[in-house]
């Protein structure tokens, strides 16, 4: 097949078109990722399921490991 390189110079010079600044049109809007988020907006975590292991192991892949202590 053919390949087709490209220089850093016309690579560079295409940065500064309209197309390039323009986003594609079925893009989904997602502040802070595809869209300016808010000034100040902190990413929420759910800690809901980050500290399950608190209390008694989940019947998931953790209760093969169950230990009495």
């Amino acid at each position: 097949g053919t390949r087709i390189i490209y220089d850093r110079k016309f690579l560079l010079e295409r940065r500064n078109s309209p197309m390039a600044k323009t986003p594609p049109c079925h893009l989904p809007n997602i502040p802070g990722v595809t869209s300016p988020g808010e000034a100040g907006e902190e990413p929420k975590v759910d800690t809901n399921s980050l500290n399950h292991q608190e209390g008694k192991p989940s019947m998931g892949d953790d209760a093969q490991f169950e230990m009495d202590i």
